[in-house]
């Protein structure tokens, strides 16, 4: 199974040890603002099995991200490929921290990481991001790592419910537009 490193972070496999507090983010409604609903602990729990075993199956998926100096668990990001249904098809990239860890860039730093990732392993003609309208953190995060947004790609999630969360963006960085390090 891959690991990434980055300057400050580690992007690895999934331990026993970031159930806690990966269920605890996933119950909370500031972290989840952008998602129809908090998630149970055995919905975290279910993730974190099916992230594993992607990234036991293929060595790339959606990492557990901590921070390289510590060691603490500070969230998720990786690759995954566009689920079926979606008006595109592809390689989503895609991260998400605990509040804690908000506003030291980590977000940018391992969303780099995954995107290098993919272009330097994986080789797809691009990568995308997707996120709700209003996701404004996570749209700069897309911004900073040389992706684009052309509002004709723009579309509702039929998986989401009419409101405010269902309109979504696309963000795209094709792989010749990719320099490692982002901008």
């Amino acid at each position: 199974m891959s690991e990434l490193r980055t300057d400050r972070l580690v992007l690895r496999g999934w331990r026993a040890s970031d159930l806690d507090p990966w269920a605890a983010m996933n119950a909370d409604p500031v972290v989840r603002a952008y998602f129809p609903e908090v998630l149970t602990r055995e919905r975290s729990e279910a993730s974190v099995a099916r992230f594993q075993a992607d990234l036991d199956r293929r060595s790339w998926g959606w990492w557990a991200v901590e921070i390289a100096a510590t060691g603490e668990f500070i969230g998720f990001a990786g690759l995954d490929p566009v689920e079926e249904g979606m008006p595109f098809t592809g390689v989503e990239a895609g991260w998400r921290l605990a509040r804690p860890a908000w506003g030291h860039g980590y977000a940018t730093e391992a969303a780099r990481a995954v995107v290098s990732h993919a272009f330097e392993r994986l080789g797809p003609p691009e990568v995308l991001a997707v996120t709700a309208a209003g996701n404004l953190r996570s749209r700069a995060v897309m911004d900073r790592i040389g992706m684009t947004h052309d509002p004709a790609d723009d579309f509702d999630d039929p998986e989401i419910p009419e409101g405010p969360l269902r309109r979504c963006v696309v963000y795209r960085i094709r792989a010749g537009d990719h320099r490692p390090g982002g901008r």
